[in-house]
C-alpha cells in the first residue's frame, strides 16, 4: 500500500506541478499525516524538492510547495544507430543534462565490439553526471531492430541477429525498437498530444503509432515496419528479402546518394541543386504512398516526420501531403496534418531515458529504494 501511495503522490506532482502537501492530500484523497510522511520519503531520495511557500488556497499558514527535482535521480539513455552511438543523461524534470553523440559505420559490425563501445561511452557520461551530483538510476536502449524478450532479434542494416545485451550497465536495463522509443521522446520531449503517427527517417525507415500516450507495438513487436511497406510492385530488392520497400525509395541512402550527410543535401537542396531536389521529390511521393496505406489502416490525426526527414521537411512535405491528398480521395474530408519533428535525431535516445523516467514515477518505491 505504502509503495502504490508513493507512486500516486509523485505521479500526482508530475503529472500537475508543484503542490503543499495539503493541496496533494486533497488530490490524492490521502489524510495529511500520510501525505506528509510519503513526502518525506521522496525528498530523502531527491525525487522531489521544496520550492517556497505558497498559500495555494488554503486558510492559515502558507504551505510549502513540493515539485519534481532535477537534481539528484536521472535515467540514462542509449542508442545504437547504423552510423552512430548516441548516450544522454536527462533528470527527473526531463532536462538533458548530458549527451554524446559518436559518428561510427556499424553496418555488418561485431556486435561484441559495438556493444564494448556503448559500454565505455556509458560509462563516460555516467561519470560527467555523477560530477554534477545526478545518480543514474536506469538506463534503456534503443536498437534499430526487432526486440523480444530483452533481446535484440534481428536488426538487417547492422547485420545482427539474436544478440543478447548483458553487462552494458551497472543499472537496471530496458532495450526496444528506436522508432518506438523515437515516438515516445517525441511525445514526451516534444509538444505533441497523445495520438500520432511518428515516422522514424534513418537509413531503415520505422514508424511508431502512439495511441492515447502509449505505442501499439502489435501481437509480435512487429508493428510500424513502415519501411517495407511496397510502394512499387516488383521494384528493386530491399535487404529485407522483399522488392519495391519505401526504404529503397525514401531511406537515407537513396536521399543522399554520393553526398556524405544530411548536412551536405541541405546544403545543395538550398543551392538548387536539382538531382537532390528530384531525388527528395522522388522519395516523397513514395513516403505518400506508403503513408496512404498508413492512414487508410491507421486513421492518424497527425503525421509528425522525424530522423533524417525532419531537415529535409522544407522539401519533403509538399510531395508527400500532394499523395496523401491525392490518393485519399473521399475517404476523408481532409489528409492528416502532417508536422515535423521537435526531437529531430535525439528522437529515440530521448525516448529511452524518458522511458526510465516514467519507470520512476510509476514505482518509485521499487526503483528508489524506498
Amino acid at each position: 500500500m505504502r509503495a502504490r501511495n508513493l507512486a500516486v503522490v509523485l505521479a500526482t506532482i508530475h503529472r500537475s506541478g508543484p503542490h503543499t502537501r495539503a493541496a496533494l492530500a486533497e488530490r490524492t484523497g490521502l489524510t495529511k499525516t500520510t501525505v506528509s510522511s510519503l513526502v518525506a520519503d521522496l525528498l530523502e531520495a531527491g525525487a522531489v524538492t521544496e520550492t517556497g511557500a505558497v498559500r495555494a488556497g488554503e486558510r492559515g499558514r502558507p504551505g510549502v510547495a513540493v515539485s519534481l527535482s532535477g537534481h539528484r535521480v536521472a535515467a540514462l539513455g542509449l542508442e545504437i544507430n547504423i552510423d552512430y552511438l548516441a548516450a544522454c543523461v536527462v533528470d527527473l524534470t526531463r532536462t538533458v543534462r548530458v549527451r554524446h553523440i559518436i559518428p561510427a559505420d556499424n553496418r555488418n559490425s561485431d556486435p561484441a565490439v559495438i556493444l564494448e563501445r556503448l559500454r565505455g561511452l556509458a560509462k563516460e557520461i555516467t561519470a560527467e553526471a555523477a560530477a554534477e551530483g545526478l545518480r543514474v538510476i536506469g538506463a534503456a536502449l534503443a536498437v534499430p531492430g526487432l526486440v523480444e524478450g530483452g533481446m535484440l532479434r534481428s536488426a538487417p542494416h547492422l547485420g545482427w541477429r539474436d544478440v543478447r545485451v548483458a553487462d552494458l550497465v551497472d543499472v537496471p536495463l530496458e532495450i526496444d525498437n528506436e522508432a518506438n522509443l523515437a515516438a515516445l521522446g517525441e511525445l514526451w520531449f516534444g509538444p505533441r498530444e497523445s495520438d500520432f503517427l511518428y515516422v522514424s527517417g534513418e537509413i531503415g525507415i520505422g514508424a511508431g503509432l502512439v495511441v492515447q500516450g502509449g505505442v501499439f507495438r502489435g501481437t509480435y513487436g512487429l508493428a510500424g515496419e513502415l519501411g517495407h511497406v511496397v510502394v512499387v510492385p516488383d521494384g528493386p530488392g530491399c535487404r529485407c528479402g522483399g522488392r519495391g520497400c519505401l526504404e529503397v525509395y525514401a531511406g537515407q541512402d537513396a536521399l543522399l546518394g554520393d553526398l556524405g550527410s544530411v548536412t551536405e543535401l541541405v546544403c545543395v537542396l538550398e543551392s538548387g541543386d536539382e538531382a537532390a531536389l528530384e531525388a527528395c521529390r522522388r522519395a516523397g511521393h513514395a513516403l505518400g504512398v506508403a503513408l496512404t496505406s498508413a492512414v487508410h489502416l491507421l486513421d492518424p490525426g497527425t503525421i509528425v516526420l522525424g530522423g533524417i526527414f525532419a531537415p529535409l521537411f522544407p522539401w519533403l512535405s509538399e510531395p508527400v501531403s500532394a499523395g496523401l491528398e491525392t490518393r485519399l480521395g473521399q475517404m476523408r474530408g481532409a489528409p492528416p496534418a502532417l508536422a515535423v519533428s521537435s526531437t529531430g535525431s535525439d528522437a529515440a535516445v530521448l525516448g529511452a531515458a524518458g522511458l526510465v523516467i516514467q519507470q520512476i514515477i510509476a514505482e518509485p518505491a521499487k526503483l528508489l529504494g524506498l
